[in-house]
């Protein structure tokens, strides 16, 4: 892969880096024993609410949110694993077989892990 496409992948994997790592603060908060995982936080209020649909409400909302976090934390994975690819000097090769991986795929997915052939 030439540099010009790697600095490219960069820059796309660095904006969603924040994207990502801005939707995680706002449902969630860092572990402090681990910093790669995230925890989803308690919407404000919880302690004191003292109507029981109003607290269903909430564990409903910070169930939704833990789901969410989820997603995003594997995605958050991810991007920060396919950055430190591009550090070491193995982004775009498939984690498989070590096949380039397609550049349209890249497109889709720059922090995708394998070749259209390794996808599954």
């Amino acid at each position: 892969m030439e540099k010009n496409d790697i600095e490219y992948f960069k820059k796309k994997l660095e904006e969603e880096h924040i994207l990502v790592e801005k939707e995680l603060s706002s449902i969630g908060e860092r572990n402090p024993s681990n910093l790669s995982d995230w925890e989803a936080t308690p919407e404000q209020g919880v302690e004191s609410a003292t109507d029981p649909n109003e607290t269903a409400t909430t564990i409903e909302g910070f169930e939704e949110n833990t789901a969410i976090l989820k997603q995003l934390e594997i995605r958050y994975n991810e991007i920060v694993s396919a950055l430190k690819k591009i550090e070491n000097g193995t982004y775009g090769k498939c984690e498989k077989g070590e096949e380039i991986i397609e550049r349209e795929r890249l497109e889709a997915n720059p922090a995708a892990r394998t070749c259209e052939a390794h996808m599954s």
